[in-house]
């Protein structure tokens, strides 16, 4: 798949029903991509989510309905998707830094968001270190929870960090992980793309079940909220994230995207991707990557 051709039809489909009940499903749906994968595409490769990407673009448009004529800040308020003069206030003031009276005035100045045209451009100077690796089939026993599309590269959701932090702060990851012998306690962070018309995806916090793993009853383990999930082999391309925080893990993917995809013949497979949290860190790692891929045909 070529990814900036993709995203570009899907802008453009964006701009031609920006004024209809439209999210990112039914883009999805015009490019022929799973709800999941495109959110995440999106967002990676443009920096925001797609529904960000509309709210900001009609905000724009609606400042300069406002700017421009006399219409009734009610019936823009509602032609912009707004149930109530009150919520387009706040989102128009967030945007532009002005309210929609305001915007009438001489002096006002209102921000213009234009639609994004997504380019490939080579730089020098810059090396993505990478391997490409071929997976037997793997089994981990993890703790899962569903999580919705709209949080994947949302600065502001921190629903998946707090999961984490949960388990940690009760340790509910130590019956599993103290099954590893010292020294390959990894901890995977495993997460799976969604099924056609689902808005979720499942992330799961495991570790890797194999022959030094220890004898468990697998019945107590169940009961106890842990899953069994199962990979299937495949090629993988790994990269370190190179990091303090989980940041370096978004700028890894938008990394993949703009830059690995494009230029390496390969596409994203729909399998489970995740991270490795090593028992024994490595200096500056965060964690490393394991994302799936197929040469393209």
């Amino acid at each position: 798949m070529d990814w900036i051709s993709e995203m570009q039809r899907a802008i453009a489909y964006m701009e031609a029903h920006l004024m209809e009940e439209i999210g990112y499903e039914d883009i999805a749906g015009h490019v022929h991509m799973s709800s999941y994968e495109f959110h995440r595409a999106f967002s990676f490769l443009t920096g925001m989510t797609p529904n960000a990407y509309i709210r900001k673009r009609r905000l724009s448009l609606a400042g300069r309905e406002i700017a421009e004529t006399g219409g009734k800040i009610t019936d823009i308020a509602l032609k912009y998707f707004y149930d109530t003069p009150e919520s387009f206030t706040k989102a128009f003031t967030r945007f532009h830094g002005v309210a929609p009276k305001i915007a009438r005035t001489e002096d006002a100045k209102l921000v213009l968001f234009n639609p994004i045209r997504i380019k490939l451009t080579v730089e020098g100077g810059k090396s993505m270190d990478y391997r490409i690796v071929q997976t037997k089939e793997k089994k981990f026993f993890a703790l899962i929870r569903d999580f919705r599309n709209e949080i994947i590269n949302d600065d502001e959701n921190h629903d998946i960090p707090d999961f984490w932090d949960e388990c940690r702060k009760n340790n509910l990851i130590e019956p599993v992980q103290n099954l590893r012998p010292l020294g390959k306690r990894d901890l995977y962070g495993l997460c799976t793309p969604t099924k056609a018309g689902e808005n979720t995806f499942e992330y799961g916090i495991g570790v890797l079940i194999d022959e030094e793993t220890k004898v468990f009853d697998e019945k107590e383990m169940l009961q106890n909220g842990f899953r069994i999930w199962d990979v299937a082999p495949g090629t993988y391309v790994v990269f370190d994230c190179i990091g303090i925080d989980g940041d370096c893990i978004s700028e890894t993917w938008a990394k993949f995207y703009k830059e690995f995809l494009p230029q390496m013949g390969y596409i994203a497979r729909q399998e489970t991707d995740y991270e490795i949290y090593f028992e024994k860190e490595r200096p500056g790692v965060f964690c490393e990557l394991w994302i799936p891929v197929e040469k393209k045909a």
